[in-house]
């Protein structure tokens, strides 16, 4: 198995180089898929951030109110340290459940936005950084609907490009053109995956 740890900030396009991968045939592990599995209704992920945060976290049919949430944590470093400690662990049980089950042969991806900030990177056999410019980053949070303060706000909060670079294995700029990311790709792919793990579909 080859385990390759995808990261990179919020609005660089991992999940566009998550898909491109699994088009290539990777079981991509997806940390943020899993971070909203683990605090879904009736779970026990739920039940912990109603007890640190309150029921003014939950919506009427009390499913957890991530505006809400997202709140009182982003501005609060002892608050967001609070609910990474609930969650983190929940995702990375799960992340494992996931990566066990996969066949021995497997090219496994796993998408982490905090890897670097979560001490992850010696986990992986490979880390694939993805880095794009900050105007472009923000273009893109202020169309998914995030105010350019709470996008800046959300950079900030993250790990910085350097400290990103410096467990990098390899880096795909995604600043360009979309073709221009899916060459990346196919250069990552031929270059640092297949030697390991034999051509395949």
């Amino acid at each position: 198995m080859l385990r390759i740890g995808l990261t990179g900030g919020i609005g660089s396009g991992k999940s566009t180089v998550a898909a491109l991968l699994a088009a290539r045939g990777a079981l991509v592990v997806d940390s943020d898929a899993i971070a909203r599995e683990v605090v879904e209704p009736g779970t026990p992920g739920l039940a912990a951030v109603v007890d640190a945060f309150g029921p003014q976290v939950l919506t009427a049919g009390g499913a957890l109110d991530r505006a809400a949430l997202a709140s009182i944590v982003f501005g609060d470093p002892q608050a967001r340290a609070r609910l990474d400690g609930i969650v983190h662990p929940l995702v990375r049980a799960r992340a494992q459940e996931l990566v066990a089950a996969a066949p021995p042969d497997a090219v496994v991806v796993q998408d982490v936005p905090l890897l670097v900030e979560t001490g992850q990177a010696g986990r992986f056999d490979l880390v694939l950084v993805v880095e794009t410019d900050l105007q472009t980053r923000l273009a893109r949070l202020v169309r998914r609907g995030l105010s350019e303060d709470d996008a800046r706000a959300r950079i900030a909060a993250q790990a910085t490009d350097e400290q990103r670079r410096a467990v990098a294995d390899v880096v795909l700029d995604n600043s360009g053109a979309p073709e221009a990311l899916a060459g990346q790709v196919e250069d990552f792919w031929t270059e640092r995956v297949a030697p390991v793990v034999g051509e395949r579909g």
